[in-house]
């Protein structure tokens, strides 16, 4: 092949890019009709919003809404791309929370979200409170960047623990004895059987629950300001108590992943008792383990300390409108429509059970409706009672790295705990070992945050 020396297969895979790119070239950009086109990844928001739009639509007549339900997968990436190209953007859209982050990247004139502080500072229809006040606060934040909020919150997600409360009440265990974390331990250490039955599900290599435990006692991977915390003494401290659960000759907790058939298998014979339970986790059970109904209930964390606070937070979604929206006002009466129509509230909580972060959709019935599945409980009152105790937290626009960094730093200090004897929690070479590992991971995350802000410029 003298006039192509790299191969026939190089050579087929030229011929095919050049063919593809001559195909896409000569086909139209897709043209939206539509006044405003808005995408989400969640078929449940997708199923409400459905049934909410024709009354959007009938209080502004000619507006049409091109309502798309897209993939998760990559959407941060496919909603960067588009932005750039300035094709097939959409005015409003929703993002999982730690997909958000990455369109925070570079300068602020840069970024292609709306600026809605004002928005949501303004007082509302008639005097009334703004949305600021209106919805829980904290859950601004992780859609604020550099004092500038771009996003809505979707839900508020505040954390309990679901447990089996059959096997509690024959073991004499009364959950509301358990106020914190140190008398969840010692009970832990008496009902955890090693091998057979484990107190609490928590996972000994991928940081998702760490997470959420450094989200209770205040800590994070960023701050307000975007500066790196993963590595202070709050972090610190919170690994230092953490190993020691999921490893070691006082282990109480075990893992065997998330969302699948063995999860359900370890909850319907009692191998875990307990779980870390966000809002939208306590519908997957219902869904998932159906054979524990009503043998299963909900309890607030335990707290750090006497009187501290008694959740966290897992997980979230964003809604935001981008700067190609040539309609923005009308964007954001839409999106405060969804956020506020009672009718498609309700339809997304039965859905979901992923409590509103709008407060006067609190009183709606179904919230308090008692669900056979956890003993009768008011499910919606349970979580609606913690919610205004929900952590803020900061994202980055590098918050999958730091994510990452996190949970290789949770693989090096279980394996230093092992290694080292399984020395106590307070001894000072393990304590040393976590405070210099964590330091590692974050300079790897600050590395990363001064080499964009210098590509960005």
């Amino acid at each position: 092949m003298r006039f192509f020396p790299y191969g026939k297969a190089a050579l087929s895979i030229l011929v095919l890019a050049v063919l593809s790119g001559l195909w896409l070239a000569l086909q139209p950009a897709q043209e939206h009709t539509a006044t405003l086109t808005y995408w989400t990844f969640a078929k449940p928001h997708y199923e409400s919003y459905i049934q909410s739009l024709p009354a959007f639509e009938r209080a502004h007549p000619g507006v049409t809404v091109d309502l798309e339900l897209v993939s998760n997968n990559a959407l941060a990436a496919r909603m960067q791309s588009a932005m750039l190209a300035n094709l097939d953007v959409p005015d409003i859209f929703e993002m999982e929370i730690g997909q958000a982050g990455a369109l925070f990247r570079g300068p602020a004139k840069d970024i292609g979200l709306l600026d809605i502080t004002s928005r949501v500072r303004a007082p509302g229809p008639n005097g009334t409170p703004s949305l600021w006040d209106r919805m829980v606060q904290a859950r601004f934040a992780p859609f604020t960047n550099r004092g500038s909020i771009y996003g809505l919150p979707h839900d508020v997600h505040p954390v309990q623990l679901a447990y089996r409360r059959d096997i509690f009440l024959k073991e004499g265990i009364d959950p509301e004895k358990i106020k914190t974390w140190d008398d969840f331990i010692q009970i832990g250490r008496k009902l955890t059987i090693p091998g057979q039955r484990y107190m609490i599900e928590l996972n000994d290599s991928d940081a998702t629950m760490l997470e959420t435990m450094l989200f209770q006692r205040g800590g994070g991977y960023f701050d307000a300001n975007g500066d790196v915390i993963m590595d202070n003494e709050t972090a610190v401290q919170t690994m230092c108590w953490y190993v020691p659960l999921v490893t070691g000759p006082h282990k109480i907790a075990n893992s065997v992943g998330l969302f699948n058939q063995a999860e359900t298998k370890a909850a319907e014979d009692g191998y875990l008792l307990c779980y870390i339970c966000p809002d939208w986790r306590s519908k997957n059970f219902e869904n998932d383990v159906a054979h524990v109904s009503g043998k299963m209930a909900l309890m607030p964390l335990p707290a750090v300390a006497p009187g501290a606070r008694p959740t966290s937070t897992w997980g979230g979604t964003m809604v935001g409108i981008t700067k190609h929206c040539k309609v923005p006002d009308l964007a954001w009466q839409l999106a405060t429509f969804l956020a506020e129509d009672r009718a498609g509230a309700v339809i997304r909580f039965r859905a979901t059970n992923i409590l509103p972060p709008v407060k006067t959709l609190w009183d709606l019935p179904v919230i308090h409706e008692p669900r056979t599945y956890w003993s009768g409980q008011r499910l919606g009152d349970t979580y609606m009672r913690l919610a205004d105790d929900v952590p803020a937290h900061y994202t980055s626009p590098v918050i999958q790295t730091a994510t990452d960094k996190l949970g290789q730093a949770l693989v090096d200090c279980v394996r230093f705990y092992n290694a080292q004897g399984y020395v106590d929690r307070g001894d000072a070479r393990f304590e040393d070992y976590v405070r210099a590992r964590l330091k590692k991971s974050a300079d790897q995350v600050r590395a990363m945050i001064a080499r964009d802000e210098v590509l960005s410029h």
